[in-house]
């Protein structure tokens, strides 16, 4: 029997607006774990100058907690690049714990895309299944754990007073907000577009969904969509529906990227328990300089001391600069600088920091923090991105920048990681080196 000729996808079949960098990043490695190169750009300028015509596409921008005007700017320069670029999709990605607060910025982008993109609706699922992110009656659910009973209800940024998903988007927006529940889900896709046809006046729809099956019937009926949003689950599983068993493209889902060759580093922004844990484990074998937010001097003058001191100690391993701080130590700078301003001061110091430590050999960092990873990339001026396919050893958070002095990455959720990971991300940094020095 002859073989059935591999489909093609043309155009740029779905083109992700992510609302931070490591959620933008994982959602990249999980298209190219998929079957489909996916880059990831930074800016609109670059996301424009991609060479080719990508099946899919990452735009990670910094937009989660900036005021609700500029992220509807950021929304509409991105729709607009999207179309130059011929988008069949544009799929908002945010956070599936719904990070946001009561204005925004979930809502205002939402409809901004809608309104560029003139689409009649679209739908909210931040779902995120295979780690145990639920969907179900309107409600978050983390494990068997309704979202707002877990330890998120204490995150310093965007505390999840509420798993209501339908009474979260509300707040945001004055359009029409309805839930599509379980229930509806369990028809046919087709039945499923019939239902949700019949409430025209509904823009909104907060999606169910509680297993890999309600993700998939998810993407069948947004096949034709020009605006979908939601979290994890469900880019994958919309380029699934639409490439329909094509075979994976050249040089899509790598597990090693090109070398950068030099030392590696730690960077450290995020406040969560988990990269608490992870500095923990790298400090009983490596430096770490714990900075203290309320305490120390300016970004520039703290930057040239801390590079000095890595700059002493980097030929013997790698280092850690971290502002990661416990609950005490957060409200001490949150009572100094404001909540926005101790996030700013973090992110400033820890970009100052990356950009000396390349100026004395640096090419590798594992950074912490999706706040930090856009913070240290923008300050570094990277671009443009290579990413590895997922996996869950580095959930999804290895790529590599091009250039006159190349460099690699490995960045992550705050949250996310067992104790080692710094060291499971080294090691597959320095692995990459290793390989290129063979050949």
């Amino acid at each position: 029997m002859a073989q059935e000729p591999e489909r093609v996808l043309k155009v740029l079949e779905l083109a992700v607006l992510a609302d931070d960098l490591t959620g933008g990043m994982i959602i990249a490695g999980k298209l190219e774990a998929a079957g489909v190169a996916c880059p990831l750009v930074t800016n609109v300028d670059e996301l424009l100058a991609l060479p080719g015509d990508p099946t899919a596409v990452v735009l990670a921008r910094k937009i989660r907690l900036v005021s609700p005007a500029q992220a509807r700017q950021e929304a509409e320069a991105a729709a607009a690049a999207f179309a130059k670029r011929g988008a069949n999709t544009i799929f908002y990605k945010y956070s599936a714990l719904f990070e946001s607060t009561d204005q925004g910025n979930i809502g205002p982008i939402a409809e901004a895309l809608l309104a560029a993109t003139g689409a009649k609706r679209t739908m909210f699922c931040p779902a995120y299944v295979d780690r145990g992110l639920t969907m179900y009656q309107g409600h978050i659910f983390i494990g068997s754990t309704l979202m707002s009973e877990t330890a998120k209800r204490f995150d310093p940024m965007t505390p999840s007073t509420t798993s209501d998903v339908v009474a979260k988007l509300r707040s945001q927006t004055a359009w029409r907000v309805a839930l599509a529940d379980h229930q509806m889900l369990t028809a046919d896709a087709a039945a499923v577009a019939a239902a949700l046809d019949a409430q025209p006046d509904v823009l909104f729809w907060v999606m169910d969904a509680i297993n890999d099956a309600d993700v998939a019937k998810i993407a069948a009926v947004t096949r034709d969509w020009p605006l979908v949003t939601g979290a994890d689950s469900l880019p994958p599983a919309i380029i699934e529906d639409r490439r329909q068993g094509a075979l994976p493209q050249p040089g899509s889902g790598r597990r090693l990227l090109p070398a950068a060759l030099g030392h590696a580093a730690v960077i450290a922004g995020s406040c969560g328990p988990a990269t608490a844990a992870q500095l923990a484990a790298f400090a009983e074998r490596h430096p770490v300089w714990q900075v203290d937010l309320a305490r120390d001097g300016d970004a520039e003058g703290l930057a040239v001391a801390i590079a000095a001191w890595a700059s002493e100690r980097l030929p013997s391993g790698p280092v850690a600069i971290a502002t990661t701080a416990d609950p005490a130590g957060v409200a001490a700078a949150q009572a100094a600088f404001g909540r926005e301003g101790a996030s700013q001061r973090a992110d400033r110091l820890l970009g100052a920091v990356a950009v000396r430590l390349r100026d004395v050999g640096v090419s590798k960092l594992v950074i912490a923090g999706g706040e930090t990873s856009g913070a240290v990339l923008k300050a570094l001026e990277v671009g443009r991105l290579e990413v590895a396919g997922y996996d869950d050893e580095l959930w999804g958070g290895y790529c590599h920048a091009l250039g006159q002095r190349p460099m690699s990455f490995v960045l992550k959720p705050g949250g996310t990681g067992d104790p080692h990971f710094f060291f499971t991300a080294l090691d597959r940094l320095q692995e990459a080196e290793r390989q290129s020095t063979k050949g």
